[in-house]
């Protein structure tokens, strides 16, 4: 069968071990430490509310849709909407994954308290138009849920609004900071952060990671600790070499590239305030201090401050982390058996890019673990996306179903 692309050897092991490749281009420019300096000037939640409000009243006009998770960004970037257009026609899109916890109620409850018309949009089974996504995408991606929500949205206006940012921009990820100070001290050595980092990362590979790769990928730590040291080796504050970190990685690699491509290809104009440069470059000074609390666990306190002056703070759970999936039913539900059809005879595993001992071994394993599983799902997404695009053998209209 010829094979009709250059594979990335590079792209397949960082994909598969960070979720992401430095080897893809995003329209988010890279940044330094110094980009990251605190400026103790940089308090002003009315800056940061002018600045959303002013970006929304510029680029809205007409239908929107917005993708609400009931979490701070989404209620956010409705708040705003609603007060500067008040009379835009707008429908918010939920989400609800099969076999997975319900966060909808929540989402319903801010709807409803903003007039607006929702539509609670179920997801059977989630890999079921996997090959399309990753057409639009052109990256071996599993974790493509942004794919669903744009299609439903093309149907009722020509923009999206999200609140895309709001975690690397403002401090988020509350559950990886915590972990992460715990693992270290300020004088601990670059490695030893580095190693912390990636412990907080550690759904996205697996204990004996070298073993996935076959003779064609020469799998390296080294390798990926490079990737790591220069968000590490400065004078940064530990906390907020994780924000330069998150940044780069998933927000420039991931994230930005997969939603931007999908709204793309159906036409929708991305709206994300919290990404505009102008809040860009003011939320990468304020101090680490004004967006996470040690000592409560809390996140994204400049924004949660706004809720709280716009009274709509009690509407937004603690910890809600955005739109998420049960991979374990899913593995039990459908997705051991999609893996097991199109890995029993993979193509990454006939052309030594994959070792077939390490599929054998993990497989069948009775019981899920979460860390296997999203990495069958990965390897998953990378055949689907090698024979799309390598062996060109797979139609994009082909559905995962079974």
């Amino acid at each position: 069968m010829a094979r009709s692309k250059k594979v990335d050897p590079d792209l397949i092991k960082q994909i598969l071990t960070l979720r992401y490749s430095t080897q893809t281009k995003s329209q988010i420019p890279k940044l330094n430490w110094r980009d990251f300096s605190e400026k103790s000037e940089n308090n002003s939640i009315d800056f940061v509310e002018r600045a959303i409000a002013g970006n929304i009243k510029k680029n809205v006009k007409n239908k929107v849709s917005i993708a609400l998770s009931g979490g701070v960004d989404s209620t956010l970037m409705l708040h705003f909407l609603k007060k500067t257009r008040p009379g835009v026609s707008t429908k918010a899109i939920l989400v609800r994954f099969e076999q997975s916890r319900d966060e909808t109620n929540e989402a319903v409850r801010i709807a409803e308290k903003f007039d607006i018309d929702y539509e609670i949009l179920p997801i059977e089974n989630y890999l079921l138009e996997l090959p399309k996504a990753i057409s639009i995408v052109k990256l071996p991606l599993w974790d493509l849920h942004w794919y669903y929500v744009a299609k439903r949205a093309a149907t009722f206006s020509k923009t999206i609004l999200s609140g895309d940012g709001g975690d690397e921009l403002f401090g988020g990820y509350t559950f990886r900071y915590k972990k992460f100070l715990s693992l270290t001290q300020k004088d601990s050595s670059i490695h030893k952060k580095i190693l912390a980092y990636l412990q907080c990362h550690e759904r996205d590979w697996v204990p004996d990671q070298e073993q996935i790769f076959d003779k064609r990928i020469r799998f390296s730590w080294n390798k990926i600790y490079e990737i790591f040291k220069p968000y590490f080796n400065n004078s940064l504050d530990p906390l907020s070499q994780v924000f330069l970190a998150d940044f780069n990685g998933k927000l420039r690699h991931n994230f930005s590239i997969v939603n931007g491509s999908i709204n793309s290809y159906f036409k929708l104009k991305t709206l994300t305030p919290l990404l505009s440069d102008t809040l860009i470059n003011y939320a990468l000074h304020i101090p680490s201090n004004l967006k996470y609390n040690k000592k409560n666990d809390l996140g994204k306190l400049m924004l949660r401050k706004i809720l709280k002056k716009e009274k709509i703070e009690r509407l937004v759970s603690r910890n809600k982390q955005g739109f998420s999936i049960d991979t374990n039913n899913l593995w039990r539900l459908r997705a051991r058996k999609i893996c097991d059809y199109y890995l029993s005879d993979s193509r990454i595993i006939q052309d030594k890019w994959i070792n077939p001992d390490w599929i054998n071994k993990h497989l069948h394993k009775s019981e899920p673990d979460t860390r296997y599983v999203n990495k069958f799902l990965g390897l998953l997404a990378l055949e689907i996306w090698y024979r799309l695009f390598v062996t060109k053998e797979l139609k994009d209209n082909t559905q995962l179903s079974f």
